[in-house]
């Protein structure tokens, strides 16, 4: 199973703007899909985005659609999400997630993926 590691949380006022990176170890990063989950306290987990192998393909939860753009850099094994007009009920800590042989980019639930980062938080002030 690969290791990620989230980067680049913190706090960001209302409008504001982050990048968060997920460097993952192993050959295999650019073979499977990747997603971005959250989670807020006392909240259930919840899909973010999801990224095709390649890079051409993506998908958004409706709640951040034309917010937040997912990509990746296969070169450099790492994953990102670059978040805009954060608002805050987008505080959460944020996950990402590589996925199995049979992940798709659409697979929005949990236990689609196989190995998890340790989390980064993210606080968006009002």
């Amino acid at each position: 199973q690969a290791q990620l590691i989230e980067s680049g949380g913190g706090l960001v006022q209302a409008g504001g703007s982050l990048r968060l990176s997920c460097a993952a170890s192993g050959p295999t990063f650019s073979s499977y899909v990747m997603a971005w989950f959250r989670q807020a306290p006392g909240k259930e987990r919840e899909f973010v985005a999801a990224i095709g192998s390649s890079g051409a393909t993506t998908s958004y939860a409706d709640a951040v659609k034309g917010r937040f753009s997912v990509s990746r850099n296969n070169a450099k094994n790492t994953l990102y999400l670059q978040m805009s007009s954060l608002k805050p009920e987008d505080t959460a800590v944020y996950y990402c997630a590589a996925g199995g042989r049979f992940t798709y980019v659409s697979s929005s639930w949990a236990s689609a993926y196989i190995s998890w980062g340790q989390g980064t938080q993210v606080t968006v002030s009002s």
